[in-house]
């Protein structure tokens, strides 16, 4: 009895959180008419799927989508890249005042974005990076307090025999790096990887402080455009919130297990 409780109050709650989904995804597929009935229709008289495509068509959305796409790969892969090597040089190297370097880093995450917004801009309007990717790209490349956190909890789970097999092998220290410790890190990555990718993917403030020029807009940029000139047609705006929203819920669906392997491993107890 008692399961059977727990069952139904997922499901009740699973359907609360699907719902506002499930509407957002029937109002794009209904007429105009249709969006003001009351009381109102859950399923559309007539599923127009043609809104999607003509909603995506009305503003160069394959051109923000493109400019998302460059900004959230190489800012993943810029985060991967620093906060592995970064986290493993606190994790496995012995040097003069690490662990105070290392409370530095972790004391960063105390400073909100708001707080560094101001300087920032200054320092890429100097640069004449505004109006460009690069404001939105290049810091990634210097790692996250956060996922340094992350992967240095996981690396301090690893036995150094792995690292003293190698080195007696003939394994310099990259080596190492590269043949051992990334190789058993594909959960932790993982997990980087996707949360860097949602926050880029999201990330809406970024974009509408660095850029200017509609060619270099970001998909959420370009939607609060779209919310502005159609704010009536909510067929199209639902249209296209679904469209943008498929790709950050496919990889959170597809990589959910290794992001709780990633978690897991991290050695660190909620």
């Amino acid at each position: 009895m008692k399961k059977a409780i727990t069952y139904a109050m997922l499901i009740f709650c699973s359907l609360l959180f699907i719902a506002p989904l499930f509407w957002a995804v029937t109002t794009a597929l209904k007429t105009p008419q249709e969006l003001y009935l009351f009381p109102p229709k859950w399923l559309p008289s007539v599923w127009r799927f043609e809104n999607f495509a003509e909603a995506w068509n009305i503003q160069p959305f394959n051109l923000f989508l493109k400019n998302t796409l460059i900004v959230t790969l190489l800012s993943t892969l810029g985060q991967l890249i620093s906060c592995t090597l970064v986290a493993y040089g606190f994790a496995r190297f012995q040097f003069k005042g690490r662990d105070f370097l290392f409370l530095i880093v972790l004391a960063t995450m105390m400073i909100p974005w708001e707080v560094t917004m101001i300087p920032q801009y200054m320092e890429f309007n100097y640069l004449g990076w505004i109006n460009t990717l690069k404001p939105l790209i290049v810091p990634s490349w210097f790692g996250s307090a956060y996922f340094i956190f992350l992967l240095r909890q996981f690396i301090m789970t690893l036995p150094r025999e792995l690292d003293e097999a190698a080195t007696i092998d003939g394994a310099g220290k990259m080596m190492v790096l590269m043949r051992i410790i990334v190789p058993l890190m594909g959960p932790s990555l993982i997990l980087v990887a996707v949360f860097q990718m949602m926050s880029c993917w999201n990330d809406y403030l970024g974009p509408l402080i660095f850029l200017n020029d509609q060619a270099m807009y970001t998909l959420t940029l370009g939607l609060s455009q779209f919310k502005g000139m159609h704010g009536v047609d909510m067929q199209s705006i639902m249209a296209i919130t679904c469209l943008i929203s498929i790709p950050p819920l496919a990889v959170f669906f597809f990589a959910q297990r290794y992001i709780v392997g990633g978690i897991a491993t991290t050695g660190i107890k909620g």
